[in-house]
């Protein structure tokens, strides 16, 4: 009688509700009532425990390797050091930015703060804000061009392609003789 009574983990409904539509009503025995209901939920709690479980190792396996995949490609943060001088990348974009510079600068570290993270200062009348705070990612060195060298490597240039042009005239006006 009972066991027609107790409903059913697949289908939430005792057997005596599918076949007639309604609830049985019995005599009630509380202690034979009592075991079952017992015993019931404690098959659910241990297949409950048991899905958490299983579910904590999918998920942990998961992590690790996602973790393992984004290590792959993953490189140290370049550190920098109180009065380095630094380019930030532009983080605000707007109409007309297009084609204007990825990075602003030049900036000077004022100050190191954890996680690779730095305040830096304007230096110099540009664009950008007076101050500001960045990550190592958003940063890269400012590099300094002596313009003296640039002139000297632009007119070695010119001297080679000078000189591979009079070099194919000359070839030229020799196949023609």
């Amino acid at each position: 009688k009972y066991l027609n009574a107790t409903p059913s983990r697949s289908t939430s409904r005792t057997p005596f509700q599918v076949t007639f539509g309604i609830n049985a009503r019995l005599k009630e025995n509380l202690e034979i009532r009592e075991m079952i209901e017992n015993e019931w939920m404690q098959m659910f709690e241990e297949e409950r425990d048991d899905i958490r479980q299983r579910t904590r190792e999918k998920i942990a396996e998961v992590q690790k390797e996602n973790l393992k995949s984004f290590n792959k490609k993953r490189k140290e943060a370049q550190k920098y050091v109180n009065g380095d001088i630094v380019a930030i990348k532009r983080t605000q974009f707007g109409p007309g930015l297009k084609f204007r510079n990825k990075f602003l600068g030049p900036y000077r570290v004022v100050r190191v703060m954890r996680n690779d993270r730095y305040t830096v200062e304007k230096i110099g009348e540009h664009e950008g804000p007076q101050e500001t705070s960045t990550s190592a990612d958003h940063m890269k060195p400012w590099l300094y061009a002596d313009i003296d060298e640039l002139e000297s490597e632009e007119e070695t240039e010119e001297d080679d392609s000078e000189k591979k042009r009079r070099r194919r005239d000359i070839d030229i006006v020799g196949e023609q003789q």
